[in-house]
């Protein structure tokens, strides 16, 4: 079997070694990939992001199965062209990563569906928004519509706060043309969950839910970042919980994806948030999460592979069993570049030789490259460090230990993943 992995990050590299897990006989290969993806896939020099040469270069190679990672390839048509040329692809053509790709798309359809999420309204003219958050109030949340690599949702506590990122988005055009048109959104109280469903257009398979931490300083303060960290599972998402989110927000959201003609074959990731009036959802993605990936996948034992698969051809989603999962927890440190999420240094030599190696502390590579013999750093988010173990507090000692034995110039990490969960656990 033929798998072609596109994309060159952390959430990429965990797919790739769950993958390979899964099915050790099949040849990978992955888009320009990152210094830990080497040893498991062979080179594919084409931008994750030229969807024509992509599409062709796995025609020529009758790739059996591509699985698309970031979020670009996908709005420009990467899974359409593949399709078109009779190959299987897991990820939803561009109309309907629009989820994604449009928050006022997303917003808009959920509405018309009845999925629960937060009250809104969409501007594209700055004196209109203005207007509307001070008649709003604080605390607002202001979004860029567009695709912001997980930046653009600034969280408000000030109508000052609101302004100035409203003025950024639509004045001074700071997210580029994702900010082009924004979202305005009320404040939720509550709790966040990350919930992945693997979904063939009309069934849903939902895997393990995670929490993702946004901020870039602990006690989650700072600016909003890609994520700093996640763990796996998460005890307020119950049964129950995880029911009624497939009920009220998963299969609502396919069958108007579906009405307007175009259904979503792929992972649909429901980012919610757990209100006192009940689910709700903050944002939708047309794709794995990152860093939620590094975690939720260590915790699978059954196979991605067969998901993927069945998703990519349409059918039998579900007739196959149901996941299962690991005992005990993950959890994943993000070691990021002096700087981020503002500007950093590239090149910074790294030494993960003092790593703990080991089943249990997983290193998984996201701005690396290999220069010769030497990995340097060549992104913000440089390596997830995943520890797993009977419990949360094990999971996260060991993940800590990993990341703190990360060397580069500039390497900083939170030492709080977790935090909410640890604290409900004592």
């Amino acid at each position: 079997m033929r798998i072609l992995i596109v994309g060159n990050g952390g959430r990429e590299h965990a797919l790739l070694w769950k993958l390979h897990r899964d099915h050790p006989g099949a040849h990978f290969f992955a888009t320009r990939p990152n210094g830990g993806m080497l040893d498991l896939a062979r080179p594919v020099e084409i931008a994750p992001t030229d969807v024509e040469a992509l599409a062709g270069w796995a025609a020529a190679r009758a790739i059996d199965l591509t699985v698309v990672g970031p979020e670009a390839p996908l709005a420009m048509g990467l899974a359409d062209r593949l399709r078109k040329a009779g190959l299987p692809v897991f990820g939803p053509s561009a109309a309907a990563v629009r989820i994604e790709s449009s928050k006022s798309y997303a917003k808009d359809l959920m509405r018309s569906a009845g999925v629960p999420t937060a009250d809104y309204r969409t501007f594209s003219d700055l004196a209109a928004c203005e207007t509307y958050i001070r008649e709003q109030g604080a605390p607002i949340v202001v979004k860029a519509s567009g695709l912001a690599a997980g930046k653009g949702a600034v969280v408000c506590i000030t109508v000052d706060e609101a302004l100035d990122a409203a003025r950024a988005m639509l004045g001074d055009l700071s997210f580029g043309e994702a900010g082009r048109e924004v979202v305005v959104e009320e404040f939720m109280e509550g709790e966040e969950l990350s919930v992945f469903g693997v979904t063939d257009g009309t069934d849903v398979v939902l895997l393990l839910a995670s929490q993702d931490h946004k901020r870039v300083g602990e006690g989650d303060t700072g600016p909003n970042t890609g994520g700093m960290g996640a763990y796996a599972p998460v005890t307020i998402a119950t049964p129950s919980l995880l029911q009624e989110a497939r009920d009220t927000v998963f299969l609502p959201t396919l069958r108007a994806l579906e009405a307007d003609g175009s259904p979503f074959q792929g992972l649909l990731y429901a980012g919610l948030m757990v209100t006192p009036q009940g689910l709700k959802v903050v944002e939708f993605n047309g794709r794995f999460g990152d860093p939620e990936t590094q975690v939720v996948l260590p915790m699978l034992e059954s196979s991605l592979l067969d998901l993927l698969v069945a998703s990519a051809e349409g059918r039998g989603l579900g007739t196959l069993p149901a996941p299962r999962w690991r005992d005990g927890a993950a959890l994943t440190t993000v070691v990021a570049s002096g700087g981020y999420p503002g500007s950093y240094e590239k090149g910074k030599a790294m030494d993960l030789s003092t790593v703990p190696a080991g089943e249990d502390t997983l290193v998984f590579h996201a701005g690396t490259t290999r220069e010769g013999d030497r990995l340097v750093t060549s992104g913000g988010r440089v390596v997830a460090v995943t520890g797993r173990g009977a419990s949360l507090e094990e999971a996260a000692r060991r993940s800590r230990e990993g990341a703190g034995a990360v060397r580069f110039e500039g390497s900083f990490y939170r030492n709080d993943i977790g935090w909410r969960e640890l604290a409900r656990q004592s």
